[in-house]
């Protein structure tokens, strides 16, 4: 590009989206190939194989790089499978600390998986509350080699310091990842704050439309992009080219997007803290939030995602779900469509029920991702389900 000055919302619609040479086309086409034909043995044009390279795939991954304010991207068919990826940079037996509000594949990743096939120990922390540093250094074991954590979390909204989680695993050589999705590049940039690893699961916001499985991994660290880049061609799990397209696509409109869903969110929440059939509100956005000065300084919006306590048993909690309209009672987010779902029995489940209780995920929590739908018609569809 001609202007490297320019701000977020130009370079979400133009870094990895030129327009195609040979046509002229201002969308880049789809590269549904699996190999490339070379000139002579060795000598091609920079693509041999497509689970290698490929300029579909490769366009989402130095755009989703550059709106981070990241050295390298690296787009995968899931976010799992790009969390799943970075467990590999670590050797059998290591030692992870992650924040203990985490979304619950990642969870089942940790714990029903890598802790068998691979060793892995993982200490789980409440990091948004304490002295951090206290925190991690007592967690911290000679074979520790991660510091894991999300903000907001998922799917409580709790806010941790990026940057003095940073700071300690710079000062103790740990690999810093920050799952980013809940925020998006938009709101939040944790490579700015230090992390050396930003993660997204781009079938939520990035993409934003529902259509969808992706993730992506963005490192600030030449090391560490050679390594994933070698976990990523070894490994295998790569976005499809159709995917990478849309994903690009989609993140085009991230800047405006984003401002819908968090305008959106806070006045859902407004209403919902004011409401007496609502025992407690978590938005970052919301003055009542434990950390909500801390969501001023390191993020810019406080984002799309909330949830909240209803006041009720399990059964009045799911009679309150199965009695909206706009929302639709699913999985997932980061969608322009409005959703609504119960960790308990649907995201979280994989968490045992006696770790959800201690963790605060009841049987009467509901979270929210908030469209870009009209937002009165979004508090009205709530007030009609609660007034039933």
């Amino acid at each position: 590009m001609k202007n490297k000055n320019l701000k977020f919302a130009s370079r979400a619609v133009h870094v990895g989206h030129e327009p195609e040479s040979s046509t002229g086309s201002i969308i880049p086409p789809i590269y549904a190939t699996s190999t490339y034909v070379q000139e002579s043995p060795g000598q091609h044009k920079g693509y041999e194989y497509s689970r290698t390279q490929n300029p579909t795939r490769g366009g989402l991954e130095r755009c989703v790089a550059d709106l981070e304010n990241g050295l390298a991207g690296f787009a995968f068919s899931s976010g799992l499978a790009a969390t799943s990826t970075l467990l590999d940079l670590l050797p059998a037996g290591s030692h992870v600390i992650a924040c203990d509000d985490l979304y619950g594949g990642t969870y089942r990743l940790f714990e029903r998986v890598r802790k068998v096939s691979a060793n892995l120990e993982v200490t789980y922390l409440d990091l948004s509350s304490g002295n951090l540093k206290d925190s991690l250094q007592k967690a911290l074991r000679p074979n520790t080699r991660m510091l894991w954590v999300e903000t907001p979390t998922n799917p409580l909204l709790k806010i941790i310091d990026l940057e003095s989680a940073a700071n300690f695993a710079l000062e103790r050589e740990l690999i810093s990842v920050c799952d980013n999705t809940f925020a998006s590049p938009y709101i939040q940039r944790p490579l700015e704050l230090g992390f050396k690893i930003s993660l997204h699961s781009t079938t939520k916001y990035i993409n934003g439309h529902s259509d969808i499985i992706g993730g992506i991994i963005v490192t600030s660290d030449q090391e560490l992009a050679k390594k994933i880049g070698f976990l990523q061609n070894a490994v295998g799990a790569i976005a499809s080219p159709f995917d990478s397209f849309l994903a690009a696509r989609g993140v085009k409109t991230l800047a405006l997007r984003m401002e819908r869903h968090s305008e959106n969110a806070f006045a859902i929440a407004e209403f919902l803290e004011s409401h007496p059939k609502i025992e407690m509100v978590f938005y970052p956005g919301l003055p009542s939030h434990p950390q909500f000065e801390l969501a001023k300084r390191q993020m810019s919006l406080a984002g799309g995602m909330l949830s909240f306590k209803f006041k009720g048993n399990l059964k009045e909690t799911i009679k309150f779900l199965e009695g909206v309209s706009l929302f639709s009672l699913a999985e997932s987010l980061g969608g322009i469509e409005s959703l609504i779902n119960h960790p308990a029995l649907m995201t979280h489940a994989s968490i045992p029920a006696d770790l959800r209780n201690k963790l605060g995920i009841t049987d009467n929590l509901v979270r929210l991702s908030v469209g870009i739908e009209d937002k009165q018609d979004l508090i009205n569809d709530l007030k009609e389900a609660l007034e039933k």
